[in-house]
């Protein structure tokens, strides 16, 4: 059975007020720092110096998470410096992203760039690297971030050999009536769930996983393992919407392994100034279904993703900046 938990009572911490307004002259300081935009590399390296000014027991959760996420593989800090006062009406129009140094931008960034370093994917979003998670009614019924029907467990960027490590979640606002769960499900604790064959297959390239929808000129993955590394704590590489099996018995497999992994998931319901942090190697993250309004009032995140090595991606990233190409 599914949990519903607040970003409360899971893995994380809540700021004091006092740790909250050390946050908030940070983010001032980078709403006046030129050219005010998130894109920019100049604005980038003045907020990473000054992401390394966060309260101490910030920095403390988010090295201690960068070094082992736990069972769950999520963070939530709460009670960071956004409110809903003057947020203008939530966008509704497909590939909206946040290129501004806004305050909640601003925040995503400061603590995105203490996990590593903060990139995007020039085919999704224009390679923006704060994006809006938001309903589009276009893409309703899409297994997008845009759409409203519930979306599948998966990887983010399951498909792609330089998916994100983390990706990052922060909740400008919440939905009006419905309680809008993310679902997360980790690979530590499905695993015990799993036999051992399933696991030995699970672990063979059997598997091939199409782009998503957001991605305008991708096509598919090379066949490839959907656990991998250690065969007692493995990482996870799947999408359960464009993940496809090459054979029988890696389908069984496939199947089992979603089996596990929705036994075993909860929903965390984020309030405004709620981050939750997901780490992408060891967990699988979707939505449930919800029904928005469109008419400025519906749930609005800001999304980013960090790479904990960027020399990985290097021949990918023109200029050795901060989008994949």
């Amino acid at each position: 059975m599914t949990t519903v938990i607040t970003a409360e009572l899971s893995a994380g911490m809540e700021l004091t007020l006092e740790e909250q307004a050390g946050v908030r002259t940070l983010v001032e300081r980078l709403g006046r720092t030129a050219p005010g935009l998130v894109d920019d590399a100049a604005w980038q390296a003045q907020a990473r110096a000054a992401s390394c000014q966060l309260p101490p027991r910030l920095l403390a959760a988010l090295r201690s998470y960068r070094s082992d996420p736990g069972l769950d593989g999520t963070l939530t800090i709460v009670n960071l410096p956004i409110t809903a006062d003057p947020l203008p009406p939530t966008p509704n129009v497909p590939d909206s992203v946040e290129r501004a140094a806004t305050a909640p931008a601003s925040v995503a960034m400061l603590l995105g760039q203490q996990l590593g370093e903060v990139i995007a994917y020039r085919d999704e979003k224009h390679g923006a690297l704060v994006q809006n998670v938001v309903p589009v009614p276009k893409l309703a019924s899409s297994q997008s971030n845009g759409g409203s029907v519930p979306l599948e467990l998966h990887t983010e960027n399951a498909f792609h050999p330089n998916r994100p490590d983390y990706v990052g979640l922060l909740c400008l606002r919440g939905a009006q009536e419905d309680r809008v769960g993310t679902r997360v499900a980790a690979v530590r604790r499905a695993l015990p769930l799993l036999d051992e064959v399933d696991r030995t297959i699970l672990h063979e390239a059997r598997f091939i996983t199409a782009a998503p929808p957001s991605f305008v000129s991708a096509d598919r993955s090379e066949p490839h393992p959907v656990l991998r590394g250690c065969v007692d704590d493995p990482d996870i590489c799947v999408d359960f919407h464009a993940t496809s099996a090459l054979d029988a018995a890696a389908a069984r497999a496939l199947s089992q392994l979603r089996e596990a992994l929705t036994e075993v998931e909860c929903e965390l319901v984020l309030q405004p100034g709620d981050m939750v942090f997901v780490d992408n190697r060891l967990v699988v993250h979707g939505r449930i279904a919800f029904w928005p309004r469109y008419d400025g009032t519906d749930r609005w995140l800001h999304r980013i993703f960090v790479h904990l090595d960027n020399r990985r991606s290097r021949p990918r990233r023109a200029d050795n900046g901060a989008v994949l190409v």
